[in-house]
């Protein structure tokens, strides 16, 4: 797929369902008793893997007009392996959703997903009395039959797949599983679990929070409605604000302050984001998207605001490419383990396009100015890098080549449609 150097971007644009809420969504439902209907789910390939895993668990996910329809029920050991393709999140939420529920299970993903760590899951579900087995850290991993004990577990780092994994292992477990989170990560869970009914204590804790989930629950079926995609939402604010004379809006998209730190970052480089209509949804804030193009410039985040935008920061670094000065991102360790060593692949697309990068083991530097283009990138198979790397041929002097597109779809499966609607050049080779 190539992007074209282009005009403005114009118009209004409805994002794809959140990924993080909507693996939830189907994850809650398929614990549930009762049926469990979902509007505006992700349909990409990441959620629809979670939507099959369920399915081997003897449970129903059906699609009735447009809604997702589940029954919940109880869990059975599926006669055949889950494979969960892409997907770390929906891999990591059922691990924990399986073990509390007792059942006999193995995973399996696609290459990229074998090599990103199994054991932070497994290391607290062992302890929680679950016999687990990885190969070598990584998948496949096999979980044994049995019943769970309650623990009370310290998350070692900012992990909101961790925490919910074992707060799913802790809805069938015997006791108080307790969770101290000294630093704040996504909240999705914390906030959809009433929904179902469950019975959930937070409480302060300096600059985190104590979570204490009683054991032995059962959920209740419930309606959720799953608001726009803020990491989705990224590529098109950086796209409106690099291209000269652009003006999109973004309707109904998430808004919780665990996901939008991005949003923070751009203004502070001097784009012209704005939140408007802002309500909430199914417990979740959302608002409207608005963005105006505007001259960026260099700024310098320390490790403490990664957490809350550690998924966006291949396009902030498109971003940071058009800005001027030399910018500076710390704490970026995450980055890599996710689909590829991202801060690698992230270094590597803005040297292979002509902008001038340094890289160390948790940091990056980039120097603004107006991206040459011409490269042709290696994906590494990691849809952010795509994407990323698409939208900053939008801006570049030259065109910008992906060598793969395909895993766009599993977390926006109509990027491309939706940038041309709104007057981007971006074309798949056939």
């Amino acid at each position: 797929m190539t992007a074209h150097p282009g005009g403005p971007l114009k118009g209004e644009a409805v994002l794809p369902g959140d990924k993080s809420i909507s693996h939830r969504a189907l994850i809650f439902g398929g614990l549930a008793r009762g049926q469990t209907r979902i509007r505006n789910l992700l349909t990409a390939d990441d959620v629809m893997r979670t939507a099959a895993a369920l399915r081997g668990f003897g449970l129903s996910v059906e699609r009735e007009g447009e809604e997702i329809v589940v029954e919940g029920g109880p869990w059975q050991s599926p006669d055949h392996m889950i494979y969960c393709g892409n997907s770390g999140t929906g891999v990591r939420l059922l691990m924990g959703a399986a073990a509390g529920q007792g059942v006999a299970v193995s995973f399996e993903g696609d290459a990229s997903l074998r090599v990103r760590p199994m054991e932070r899951v497994l290391e607290p579900l062992r302890d929680m009395g679950l016999e687990g087995t990885s190969t070598e850290g990584h998948l496949p991993v096999s979980l044994s039959a049995g019943s769970l004990r309650a623990i009370t577990y310290r998350l070692p780092k900012a992990s909101a797949q961790l925490k919910t994994a074992v707060l799913l292992a802790g809805l069938g477990a015997e006791g108080d599983t307790v969770i101290e989170e000294p630093i704040l990560c996504r909240d999705h869970t914390e906030r959809m679990l009433p929904a179902f009914g469950a019975e959930l204590v937070i409480e302060e804790m300096g600059e985190g929070r104590k979570l204490t989930l009683p054991g032995r629950q059962q959920l209740k079926g419930a309606k959720v409605t799953v608001p726009g995609d803020p990491s989705s939402a990224a590529f098109l604010l950086v796209a409106g604000a690099i291209l000269s004379g652009s003006e999109i809006t973004l309707p109904g998209v998430l808004i919780n302050e665990t996901r939008i730190g991005f949003i923070e970052t751009l203004r502070e480089m001097g784009a012209q984001v704005s939140l408007m209509n802002e309500r909430e949804e199914g417990g979740e804030p959302i608002a409207d998207l608005h963005v105006r193009s505007s001259a960026l410039k260099a700024i310098h985040l320390g490790p403490e605001r990664a957490p809350a935008q550690i998924d966006e920061y291949p396009i902030l670094a498109v971003a940071a490419a058009f800005a001027e000065g030399t910018t500076r991102f710390e704490g970026l360790d995450e980055l890599r383990v996710k689909e590829s060593d991202r801060l690698a692949a992230t270094a590597a697309l803005l040297t292979e396009n002509g902008v001038t990068c340094r890289t160390g083991e948790d940091w990056l530097e980039i120097d603004g100015g107006t991206p040459k283009g011409g490269g042709l990138v290696k994906t590494h198979h990691d849809h952010r890098i795509a994407m990323s790397s698409l939208i900053l041929g939008l801006g570049a002097a030259e065109p910008v080549t992906v060598d793969d597109c395909e895993m766009i779809a599993t977390s926006f499966p109509n990027f491309a449609g939706l940038m041309a609607s709104l007057g981007a050049n971006i074309k798949e080779h056939v």
